[in-house]
């Protein structure tokens, strides 16, 4: 069974940074898919990053240029290194796995922005 444990959330003012972490286990199997989607509240959920086989780091254009997306060769660790954090970033952010065909996704750790 795949398990998905994330940590990493909190507060922070405004222009300060956090730094998201999820470890997947249970599988030997390397992801097609790994990064990081956020809700927030009366929203859907959205893309923030993620890494795609075959390539680098994809980002949502409202991220570009300050959350860095990294991760282990094993590829069953990625980082999200979030700097210069605005309002509009917070909101519940989720871990997100695809293996082949079935995608999981973790509990999700709260990121409030607020001075």
């Amino acid at each position: 069974q795949v398990q998905l444990v994330e940590s990493g959330g909190g507060l922070v003012q405004p222009g300060g940074s956090l730094r998201l972490s999820c470890a997947a286990s249970g599988t030997s199997l390397i992801p097609d898919r790994m990064g990081w989607y956020r809700q927030a509240p009366g929203m859907q959920r959205e893309l923030v990053a993620v890494f795609a086989s075959g390539g680098g780091p994809i980002y949502a254009d409202s991220v570009k240029g300050r959350f860095s997306l990294s991760r282990n060769n094993a590829r069953t660790t990625v980082w999200l290194q979030m700097n210069s954090l605005k309002p509009e970033d917070m909101a519940v952010y989720f871990c997100n796995v695809k293996y082949r065909a079935r995608e999981y996704w973790g509990q999700g750790t709260r990121v409030i922005v607020s001075a």
